[in-house]
């Protein structure tokens, strides 16, 4: 338990000094940066990890696919209704109107998170169950792991509106579910980790539809050769922060 709450605040409280120190006076630009690492934490670090594991590899295709309907049910029936606009962005609204419209956004990728942390949290728990050094090196590598992905959280937090005491509150609380996954590991090891396979892909299941539904539409309709770069150029550096932070958990 105590690994696991080190691991949740030090990751957030790290991602929050870096966004709202470096990022929160361009946070319509780092859209871009956001993609990259919600996509490749997605696709190249909890989506491989998911079937690397003796998981039926049909079933976990199943969960994908049943992740990106519920996310796209949830916000077409209002339940996590929210758009990524963000105020001064050329739509002609009153004052603060993109912001109200946003203000639910970052609920879709609270969830996503949530569950991401429970399983860490169950992670951490095997790996002390196994050895306690393993555990601390695993706790080490969650830490940097979730710094990127707090980063793409908090900057889809800002753009949707929230400020940065509430965006650091809910992430602070969400990070609490890897208390709770590490309680279920330790209380049902076996049973859990049959689990993990499946609570990662429905949480890469939001990642990706937050990425791909909401936020690359967004960078579309920018469409000059000046702020197309640019928006590449952050992509790249979000795929690149996860590659360099996720890379150690991957060796071990």
């Amino acid at each position: 338990m105590l690994a696991t709450t080190i691991a949740g605040v030090l990751s957030i409280t790290a991602a929050a000094v870096f966004s709202f120190a470096l990022l929160s006076k361009m946070v319509d630009r780092m859209v871009s940066l956001s993609v990259g690492i919600l996509l490749s934490t997605s696709l190249l670090h909890a989506l491989p990890e998911a079937f690397e594991s003796k998981a039926d590899t049909h079933s976990l295709f199943a969960a994908l696919l049943g992740g990106l309907l519920a996310f796209f049910l949830l916000e077409k029936f209002a339940i996590l209704r929210h758009s990524h606009h963000y105020e001064g962005d050329g739509h002609h609204h009153e004052h603060g109107h993109d912001a109200h419209e946003a203000g639910k956004a970052g609920w879709m990728i609270l969830v996503g998170d949530g569950l991401h942390n429970f399983t860490d949290g169950i992670l951490i728990a095997a790996a002390f169950l196994a050895d306690p050094k393993l555990g601390l090196v695993t706790a080490l590598a969650i830490i940097a792991h979730e710094i990127p992905q707090e980063i793409g959280d908090f900057i889809v937090l800002l753009n949707a509106g929230f400020t940065r005491a509430r965006a650091y509150a809910y992430n602070l609380i969400c990070s609490a579910m890897s208390i709770v996954g590490g309680i279920v590991g330790y209380v049902m090891l076996e049973r859990g980790m049959q689990w993990i396979p499946y609570v990662l892909v429905f949480a890469s299941s939001g990642f990706i539809y937050i990425a791909v539904s909401d936020l690359m539409p967004q960078m579309q309709r920018r469409v000059s050769v000046r702020e197309t770069i640019p928006q590449i150029l952050l992509i790249a550096l979000g795929v690149g922060i996860v590659l360099l932070l996720t890379g150690s958990r991957h060796a071990h």
